[in-house]
């Protein structure tokens, strides 16, 4: 595939509402999460999140419309905490992205657990 990841990421991001419609009737959500190399790394979320079907929403749906929408050979791959669905650490993912997902994000290392249980 040609296209650079900026430019998946931006499509993907214009379309995602319009490919969001299916999951969202059954009470879930889409999170983009990046792009790297023609794959596209989204998150399931709601009642979509942690259910048995999510695999198949991802390729059936959510896949299939966007291969449609920007290119045939677009693999999404929803991000779920399986070890053959992992986000790669050099993900694309714009600056202003980055930086409010910083900003948003949980502290989660070991000093800020011990804080969090003494209350503090």
């Amino acid at each position: 595939m040609t296209f650079l990841d900026d430019d998946i990421y931006n499509a993907v991001e214009n379309y995602l509402p319009m490919v969001s419609e299916y999951v969202n009737s059954h009470g879930g959500g889409i999170e983009l999460l990046g792009t790297k190399d023609g794959t596209v790394y989204i998150t399931l979320t709601g009642a979509c999140g942690g259910c048995s079907l999510s695999l198949m929403t991802t390729k059936m749906v959510v896949q299939k419309k966007l291969r449609e929408l920007i290119h045939p050979e677009l693999v999404v791959v929803n991000v779920d905490g399986t070890p053959e669905n992992v986000l790669p650490e050099d993900v694309y993912v714009p600056q202003v992205v980055e930086e409010e997902l910083e900003q948003t994000a949980p502290k989660s290392g070991m000093i800020e657990n011990l804080k969090h249980m003494i209350g503090l």
